[in-house]
C-alpha cells in the first residue's frame, strides 16, 4: 500500500483544503504518514500571504530531495497559493519537483500523483534510467465549480470541531494582498450543499463548525439574493443553526464592508454563534488604510466592534495588523497602538509588511527599513500581550462552558478545550470520556494566553423529603 506525507503551511483554509486532498488519497488506497522519509509521495500545501511562508516551503521541499537516494520513485509536489502564483518557475527552483497544482485544482492532485507514481514504478522495472523522464505536471488553470469540490472530511475518528469551506476567492483587491491573484474571484457554494455537509458532520459527532471564506461574510453576494432583509451569509447561519447536534458556529475571516445590521443582529438572535470574531483591522490610521485599499475608516471599524459587543456583551475580538506598510510614519503607527488600546483586542496577529509579487503595493515608494518594522512589530506585540493577559485574568474565578477537543497539544497528559470566546483552557480529565463534550470548568489561573482550571462538579439533585 503506497503512503503519502502531506504538510500544510498557512491558514485554516489551507488546512481544510489539505483535509480534502488527504481524503481522496485514503479513498484511493493510500495511507497517510507523518514520517516523510518513508513516504512514496510528499506534498506541501503552500501559502503566499508573506514571503517567509514561501521561503519556508521552498526550503523544506529542497531538503527533502535527499529521500530520492533510498526511494528513487518518490513523488514531490507543491499545491496551493505559491503553486498558483509561481507555476512553472518552481521546477527551476526545485529540480526534483514533479507536480505543481494551483488553488482550483485540489480535486485533481490525487490523480496526478498516483499517475506519476504508477508510471514511475512501472518504468523502473524496465529501465531505471527512464524513471524520471517526462512526468512533471503543472496545472494552475481556472476551473469553474472548483469551490464545490472542497466538501469531504476525514473519517478516521470523531472530530469535535471541523472547518467547512463555503466559498473561494476574493474581489476586494487590497493593495498588499496576493490572495485575489492566487485564489481568484469570489465563488460561493450553494447553501443546500453546505447544510448537507454540516449535517453529515453533526451525525458523525462534530459539535462545532468554523465556516471559512476569504471574506466570509460576503458569502454569496454575487450569486444569491437577500431574503427578508437578510444577506446570503446570515441565511446560511440561520440554516446551520437549525441542525441538530451542532452546538457552536464560528466563521473566519470577515471584512468590515460585510458587517450590516442583519449580521450584528444575528449575534443577539443566534445562541449557537460563538462569542468570538476574528476581525482584521490591518492599520489604525485612515491614510494607511486608504493606501492599503481597505474601504473603511478606523471610526467605522471601531463602531462595528461597539455594536457587536452591545449585541453580545461577552464577545471576544481578535484581529490582524500589518506594521511598516509603505510610508507609515511614527504618528501613523501611534494611531494603530491607540486603536488597539481603545478596542482592547483579546489577541492580535501582528505582521511586518511583506512585499508580494503582482500586488499594487509592490510598486509603491516608501518601503521602510526592516529594522523599523521589527521595532514596531515588537512594540505592538507588547501592547497586545499586556491587554490579552488583563483580559484573561478577568476569567480567573469564573466558571466557563468549554468544548473539549482532546489531549492538549503542549501536554498530552492533560486535556485541551476552548470557551465560546475561543480561549484555550487546559485541565485534567479522561480524554475518552470527555472529548467532544461541552462541560463546565472552573478557571483558576492563566499564563497569559492560556487558561487553566478544574472540571466543575456536576450538580446533584436534592433529596426529596418524605
Amino acid at each position: 500500500m503506497p503512503t503519502v506525507h502531506l504538510r500544510t503551511y498557512g491558514c485554516q483554509m489551507n488546512e481544510r483544503d489539505s483535509e480534502q486532498v488527504a481524503r481522496m488519497f485514503i479513498e484511493g488506497g493510500y495511507t497517510l504518514t507523518d514520517d516523510e522519509a518513508q513516504a512514496d509521495a510528499i506534498l506541501i500545501n503552500t501559502c503566499s500571504v508573506r514571503d517567509q511562508a514561501e521561503q519556508k516551503a521552498l526550503g523544506k521541499m529542497g531538503m527533502m530531495g535527499r529521500y530520492r537516494e533510498h526511494k528513487p520513485h518518490v513523488v514531490f509536489g507543491f499545491m496551493g497559493c505559491m503553486a498558483q502564483s509561481r507555476g512553472e518557475e518552481l521546477f527551476e527552483l526545485i529540480p526534483h519537483l514533479d507536480m505543481v497544482t494551483g488553488t482550483r485544482k485540489y480535486h485533481k492532485v490525487f490523480a496526478y500523483v498516483d499517475g506519476i507514481l504508477r508510471r514511475r514504478l512501472e518504468r523502473r522495472m524496465d529501465d531505471p534510467a527512464l524513471s524520471f523522464e517526462g512526468q512533471c505536471v503543472c496545472d494552475i488553470a481556472d476551473e469553474e465549480g472548483s469551490q464545490n469540490t472542497i466538501r469531504d472530511h476525514l473519517a478516521d475518528r470523531p472530530r469535535p470541531t471541523a472547518f467547512v469551506s463555503i466559498m473561494q476567492g476574493c474581489n476586494m483587491k487590497c493593495s498588499f494582498c496576493i490572495v485575489p491573484d492566487t485564489r481568484g474571484s469570489e465563488r460561493a457554494r450553494p447553501i443546500s450543499q453546505i447544510v448537507e455537509e454540516v449535517r453529515s458532520l453533526a451525525e458523525s459527532g462534530t459539535r462545532e463548525v468554523t465556516l471559512l471564506g476569504q471574506i466570509v461574510n460576503l458569502y454569496g453576494r454575487t450569486e444569491l439574493p437577500a431574503l427578508g432583509g437578510r444577506s446570503p451569509f446570515v441565511q446560511l447561519l440561520d440554516a446551520i443553526h437549525e441542525i441538530d447536534g451542532i452546538a457552536r458556529i464560528r466563521f473566519a475571516s470577515p471584512h468590515p464592508v460585510g458587517f450590516r445590521d442583519d449580521l450584528v443582529e444575528a449575534f443577539a438572535r443566534l445562541p449557537k454563534l460563538c462569542s468570538h470574531i476574528h476581525f482584521p483591522l490591518q492599520s489604525g490610521n485612515n491614510r494607511i488604510l486608504r493606501a492599503m485599499r481597505r474601504p473603511y475608516t478606523v471610526e467605522k471599524f471601531v463602531g462595528i466592534c461597539e455594536r457587536l459587543r452591545a449585541a453580545r456583551p461577552d464577545l471576544a475580538v481578535t484581529t490582524d495588523i500589518i506594521v511598516g506598510f509603505h510610508g507609515e510614519t511614527n504618528d501613523d503607527f501611534a494611531d494603530t497602538v491607540d486603536v488597539v488600546e481603545r478596542v482592547r483586542f483579546d489577541n492580535a496577529f501582528v505582521f511586518r509588511y511583506s512585499k508580494r509579487r503582482n500586488t499594487p503595493a509592490a510598486e509603491m515608494d516608501g518601503q521602510l527599513p526592516e529594522r523599523i518594522m521589527e521595532e514596531r512589530n515588537q512594540a505592538l506585540l507588547a501592547v497586545v500581550g499586556r491587554i490579552a493577559r488583563e483580559k484573561n485574568e478577568a476569567f480567573i474565578g469564573t466558571r466557563q462552558q468549554v468544548l473539549v477537543t482532546g489531549p492538549s497539544k503542549t501536554n498530552k497528559s492533560r486535556l485541551g478545550a476552548r470557551t465560546s470566546q475561543n480561549k484555550i483552557v487546559i485541565f485534567d480529565g479522561d480524554a475518552r470520556r470527555l472529548t467532544g463534550e461541552l462541560i463546565d470548568v472552573d478557571i483558576e489561573e492563566t499564563t497569559g494566553f492560556t487558561l487553566y482550571g478544574t472540571v466543575a462538579p456536576v450538580p446533584t439533585s436534592s433529596p426529596v423529603c418524605p
